[in-house]
């Protein structure tokens, strides 16, 4: 039987609400990201809670609030203990960007949903990868690998593949094909034929122009505005998509040497860019190569100022300018500020990069762009004064009181309950209160001497022992070089430094922004003060897509290329779902799911996988032939059991039967053409085959873009008339074949030419459909 696999979505699906996915592998139950929405709406949650205490480990795709946003608030509410996975960058800047969120709200509401202690204690359980890493499961989860691969939608973002006993559980949500400054395309490609993949339908519905033209048209927008004299403003996330267009600014602004000022607007600003310089192995090759080869960090950023609080912007000197501040939703933070400030100038732009969230302000906007009237709510702490400060003092003052009275009754009724039950006779600490009776205020007299050691009701016993307190001498190893000392006692752990530089926000120094500590440290009492506006919108919207996602053009060619054996889609709009299942159905596979909040769906795979072992005596006698990096052979065995009830390949008892000559792997005519050249064979190109001496012809067919399913595999012809040429050609072929990481390629050579120089038995690679 194949491995057991059922999804069960928690939340996102049908819709653009946050992902949270329960996956569960032989029965050991994933968390697929523990997304929330910028409304913190604790009733998306509910299904969530209803399985929390069941899962036994959470996987984290991206750093942003809509797949971890609800990872603090599940641990304190929902008892969520499991061990989370993720990258160092995932799990750094998530961090940033649930302070950041915290941050925000606490400055404009009486946020209670959880704290930044909650945010810490979270980020706790985080173990974190590397790409590319097979982490090992051990326990319940025993023989399940999980690795992540680069996703290219943000910093660290992943796809996590899971894999046991040889089939593929791939999730990817929310990956980027392309190449950007940033980061480096997804490789999801490079999987084919996994048993399930788990993927989302986000842009099916939508394409993309080119690179370099959405670049032109975002570059051009804002230097319209700021030569018009106007001021732009960029929405946007905390430490996700902002770090790709920080970069396009930043290039751009040293390539044409402009002095528009540029802000980078969040309360943990300056430790997000601290962190992102520490991640260049994570970006783009081409970030890596220019550190390598100038030593220049593509985040010392020279025309950006980092900010971390509102009053320094106003501090600047009136003029054009161009701020980048979160959120995106401009539901709160700086963003919502500023918009409000400068909505009614018709010289200003609000350019944003990624589509608002169902609900939230800039959703609406974009909706309907103006000009029009918006009602916005402002709301800002402000300190306590006059009677509600001395209210607020004589409140506190009447809980620490009570609080004080409840301690004290505990400790009473404690030390009630244990006096007496561990009297010990002839231990000189304990005094028997039935045979002394002094006044706690009065010395008392023994032996005719006044002895002031009236303490608590404590009275010294008659004896001639003093009472003291035990001591227990500690004694040291010495050897010939002096004290012998353990060196674990002076090395300070590195979960211990982690969390240190959490407390404290996080940055690589253990410094946090000095305005967001403040904040933190502020004790002061205060309140909310909220007033509803209306603003007149005359300031331009537009819209860039910036959110680093493949388009629907793209992800049904991916899918294609990836074949699943079943495919479940989650994610998107119910019109992008059904488009894109639909479109899955008739050219991918024919098994597509995608079902609704709560449903499990069982994707267990069809494929009847059995684990053998190899005998010794088998192997001995296995030739194996080396093509490029790897070494196969053909195997015809007996299958037997083992003394444990294993299954065992065991040597045949009869003579193996012949086998037809078939070759694995795939070759391109070009290299071949090279080769046969450097061999001394005229070779050229003709009327798309390619012609090898005076007789022979190669001819390449079958379709190359439905490579890994089993339509896809390819056919080389040789045509000619059987000659010595005919037979060196064909041996060269043999030799010049190449394995790849997936897909086949099958030699279709006629009967007669078996005789003369016949090939060797066949070569086969596993996952060769036909084979």
């Amino acid at each position: 039987m194949g491995t057991s696999v059922q999804v069960k979505p928690l939340c996102g699906v049908y819709n653009e609400n946050p992902l949270c996915y329960l996956v569960s592998v032989d029965g050991f139950n994933f968390l697929m990201d523990c997304g929330w929405n910028d409304h913190f709406d604790p009733s998306l949650l509910q299904p969530l809670s209803r399985v929390a205490p069941s899962i036994d480990a959470v996987l984290l795709s991206h750093p942003d609030t809509l797949h971890l946003g609800a990872l603090p608030y599940a641990v304190k509410q929902f008892g969520l203990s499991a061990p989370v996975y993720s990258t160092e960058p995932v799990y750094r800047l998530g961090l940033l960007t649930m302070y950041d969120h915290y941050l925000s709200r606490k400055q404009v509401s009486d946020f209670d949903l959880f704290t930044l202690d909650d945010i810490d204690s979270a980020f706790q359980n985080v173990n974190r990868l590397t790409y590319s890493q097979n982490f090992h499961l051990s326990g319940k989860g025993e023989g399940i690998v999980i690795a992540p691969h680069v996703a290219g939608h943000l910093l660290g973002g992943t796809v996590w593949k899971i894999t046991k006993d040889g089939e593929d559980v791939i999730y990817a949500v929310d990956f980027n094909h392309r190449k950007e400054r940033l980061l480096n395309g997804t490789v999801l490609e490079s999987f084919v034929r996994p048993a399930v993949l788990i993927t989302d339908a986000y842009n099916a519905l939508n394409n993309q122009p080119s690179r370099r033209q959405r670049d032109q048209e975002f570059l051009d927008a804002i230097l319209k505005t700021l030569r018009a004299d106007g001021n732009v403003v960029l929405p946007v996330d905390t430490a996700g998509r902002v770090l790709e267009l920080l970069l396009i600014l930043e290039q751009y602004w040293t390539q044409h040497h402009l002095t528009y000022p540029i802000f980078f607007l969040t309360y943990v600003s300056s430790s997000t860019i601290d962190y992102v310089k520490s991640f260049l192995e994570w970006m783009s090759d081409s970030i890596a190569k220019s550190f390598e080869h100038t030593r220049d960090n593509a985040f010392l950023l020279k025309n950006v100022t980092l900010l971390i609080n509102k009053s320094e912007l106003e501090k600047v000197p009136d003029g054009p300018k161009v701020v980048l501040a979160s959120m995106a939703s401009l539901e709160a933070g700086f963003s919502h500020d500023i918009f409000v400030e400068w909505a009614s100038d018709v010289k200003n732009l609000v350019l944003f990069t990624e589509r608002g969230q169902f609900g939230t302000l800039a959703r609406m906007l974009q909706a309907d762009p103006p000009p029009k009237a918006v009602k916005v709510t402002m709301s800002k702490r402000v300190p306590l004064v006059g009677d509600e400060l001395a209210a607020y003092e004589e409140e506190q003052n009447r809980i620490k009181k009570e609080e004080a009275l409840k301690a004290s009754l505990i400790k009473e009724e404690e030390s009630k309950a244990t006096h007496g039950s561990h009297i010990s006779v002839g231990d000189p600490m304990v005094i028997d209160d039935s045979n002394t009776h002094v006044s706690s205020d009065v010395p008392a007299r023994y032996d005719g001497v006044y002895r002031d050691i009236l303490m608590d009701g404590f009275v010294p016993p008659s004896s001639s022992v003093a009472p003291m307190f035990p001591f227990y001498e500690k004694y040291s190893e010495w050897d010939d070089f002096g004290e012998v000392i353990n060196p674990d006692d002076y090395v300070i752990k590195e979960e211990d430094m982690d969390h240190g530089s959490m407390q404290v926000g996080g940055d690589p120094n253990g410094r946090f922004d000095e305005g967001s500590a403040s904040l933190i440290l502020d004790t002061a009492p205060s309140k909310v003060v909220s007033n509803e506006l209306t603003v007149q919108v005359k300031a331009s919207l537009v819209y860039m897509d910036y959110e680093g996602r493949s388009d629907g053009r793209s992800v049904k060619s991916i899918l294609a290329h990836v074949a699943p054996l079943k495919l479940v889609l989650v994610h998107g709009s119910a019109e992008a779902t059904e488009h894109l299942k639909q479109h899955c159905l008739k050219h991918v596979c024919p098994h597509v799911y995608a079902p609704q909040v709560e449903e499990t769906i069982d994707v267990t795979s069809d494929l009847c996988a059995y684990k053998v072992q190899l005998s010794e005596k088998l192997m001995s006698n296995v030739l194996f032939k080396k093509l490029g990096d790897h070494e196969i052979a053909w195997v015809d065995a007996e299958v037997g059991k083992t003394d444990s009830d294993m299954l065992s390949l065991l040597p045949l008892s009869t003579p193996a039967p012949p086998h037809k000559s078939v070759f694995v792997g795939d070759i391109k005519m070009a290299d071949f053409k090279q080769f046969l050249a450097s061999k001394g064979v005229p070779v050229e190109f003709g009327g798309g085959a390619l012609r090898c001496g005076e007789y022979v012809t190669l001819r390449k067919i079958g379709d190359a873009s439905q490579k890994g399913s089993g339509a896809g595999i390819q056919q080389i012809i040789i045509e000619g008339p059987l000659s010595e040429e005919y037979y060196k050609i064909r041996d060269y072929l043999g030799f010049a074949i190449a394995i790849p990481d997936h897909g086949g390629l099958a030699i279709d050579i006629p009967d007669h030419a078996f005789g003369k120089n016949a090939l060797p038995p066949i070569w086969i690679m596993p996952n060769i459909e036909g084979t």
